[in-house]
Order: C-alpha cells, then sequence, then structure tokens
C-alpha cells in the first residue's frame, strides 16, 4: 500500500489514475480546484464495488474505471488552485501530513488555453506559462525537498509531446512544456542519490474534455490506455516515458526535421 498524493486530480486521466492505485488498496489524497467534482471522484472510488471485487488482471487490462474501483484504505480531498504559486508550500504540507506521509506523487494539472490570444496579448501567454510550468515548479520544490530527506519516493509530472518542438498551432503551452522538460531532467539528477525517481511523462493528445475542440484522427488516445501508461511507467521509475509508447519512434522525426523542412510540411508546421 502506497500514500498517493494526486494534484489535478480531477482531469480525466487523473481519475483513471486514481481508480488503478485505489483498486491496487492505495491511499490517496486528492487535489483540484472543483470541490463538487473531488467529492464526486471520491464517491465514485469508494463506494462502486466490494474488497476484492477488482483483480490485478483486470487492473493491468485496463477494465477498473471510476466507477469500478475496490474500496482502498482510505480517500481524501481539498481543494486548492495552483495558479496561486504562493500556496504551493501549503498545499504540499497539508496534503503530506493529511496522508501521514508520501509514497507517490502525480502531478496532473495543465491547460492548453487560447494559442491565437496567447500571440495577440501577453495576459494569456502569461497565464499559460505560469499555469503549465511556473505552477508545477511551485510544487515540486517542496515535494523534491521532502523525498530527498525522506531518501525514498516516486515523482511522476504529466507534460506533452507539444514540448518537444515548437509548433504554430500551440508553441506558447508549448513552450511551458519544453522547459518543464528541462526542469525535470535537472530535478531527476539530483534526486538520483536520494533513490527519488522522477518520471516526465509525455503525453500524446487524448480524447477528453480539454480537447473536446479539436478534430480527433488515429493519434488521439483514451484516457484509460494513457492512465494505465502512467502508472506503468511510474512504477518502472522511467526517466521520460511517452504515453502512449508510439510517441517515441514519432517525436524523434519531429524533432530531427531541419526547420528550413519542417515549415514547409504543413502536417508539422500547420494550425
Amino acid at each position: 500500500m502506497e500514500r498517493v498524493l494526486i494534484l489535478g486530480a480531477t482531469s480525466a486521466i487523473a481519475q483513471k489514475v486514481a481508480a488503478l492505485h485505489h483498486a491496487r488498496g492505495d491511499q490517496l489524497h486528492l487535489v483540484g480546484r472543483s470541490d463538487g467534482k473531488l467529492a464526486a471522484l471520491a464517491a465514485a472510488l469508494a463506494g462502486a464495488v466490494s474488497p476484492g471485487a477488482v483483480s490485478a488482471s483486470a487492473v493491468s487490462a485496463g477494465a477498473v474505471s471510476a466507477s469500478a474501483a475496490s474500496p482502498g484504505r482510505g480517500i481524501t480531498t481539498s481543494t486548492a488552485d495552483f495558479a496561486r504559486t504562493e500556496d504551493a508550500e501549503r498545499i504540499v504540507a497539508e496534503s503530506i501530513a493529511t496522508l501521514g506521509g508520501l509514497d507517490r506523487v502525480v502531478i496532473a494539472h495543465g491547460d492548453l488555453g487560447d494559442q491565437l490570444e496567447s500571440e495577440r496579448t501577453y495576459a494569456e501567454a502569461e497565464r499559460l506559462l505560469r499555469t503549465n510550468l511556473l505552477s508545477v515548479v511551485a510544487l515540486l520544490v517542496p515535494l523534491a525537498n521532502h523525498l530527498e530527506a525522506q531518501r525514498r519516493g516516486r515523482i511522476g509530472v504529466m507534460t506533452s509531446v507539444a514540448g518537444d518542438r515548437g509548433r504554430p498551432r500551440n508553441y506558447t503551452y508549448g513552450t511551458a512544456k519544453g522547459a518543464l522538460h528541462v526542469y525535470l531532467q535537472g530535478l531527476r539528477s539530483r534526486l538520483y542519490p536520494a533513490g527519488v525517481s522522477v518520471t516526465t511523462l509525455k503525453l500524446g493528445p487524448v480524447d477528453t474534455p480539454m480537447t473536446r475542440d479539436h478534430k480527433k484522427n488515429l493519434l488521439f488516445a483514451q484516457a484509460d490506455t494513457v492512465a494505465r501508461g502512467v502508472v506503468a511507467a511510474m512504477d518502472r521509475g522511467t526517466a521520460e516515458a511517452y504515453v502512449p509508447g508510439f510517441w517515441a519512434a514519432i517525436m524523434p522525426v519531429v524533432k530531427g526535421t531541419p526547420e528550413w523542412l519542417f515549415q514547409r510540411l504543413r502536417a508539422l508546421s500547420d494550425r
């Protein structure tokens, strides 16, 4: 049994991650902006089926959803606005106190925002950078200090393949994710001697409410699939994991394409 903190717990993927951990009997503390959504998630997790009704094979196969997870040893929730970076240390401290310690943390919040608006106004650009980079760093500072002191633990941060190369359709969002990738590289090497793993989870596009206005194609994954990949990568202590794994074959091509050619390929550089 692990004590698991999920920050941004009401996102579609984070809910599936929570269900997988709950099914294996972990203690959960769920943090998000909406008290109503958190309460609904906790109730769905806690009240679905009797203990032992969900098998280990069902979990590994992704058959467990928020409405089909066996009760674990406890679920607690709290609300927070991660954009208020000045609150990050308090959020982390209170979360660890509620759990009675910390074994694993998943940071799952983010916002695609409005790329065109971020080009027109600095306010939107700053908001995207704060949401997708600065608010994450603000949480990682106290989390890393705590886990380093206890000499064990796992950190997983959901980022995006958008951070691997700037594209016209989302380069403000991608800038935040790319900077976060570099930050996590440094943090991973810093915490390695302490036995703390740091997993950068580079997600491709996922069919969730956050992408409801995006035209879907075969590269869009389902939240269940991505959640299984997130949990598995953290279990292994993988340094950088593309989720789903096929992005590990796609992104080196995207990153390695010369800029003069990249700009001429509409599939890569179009809006």
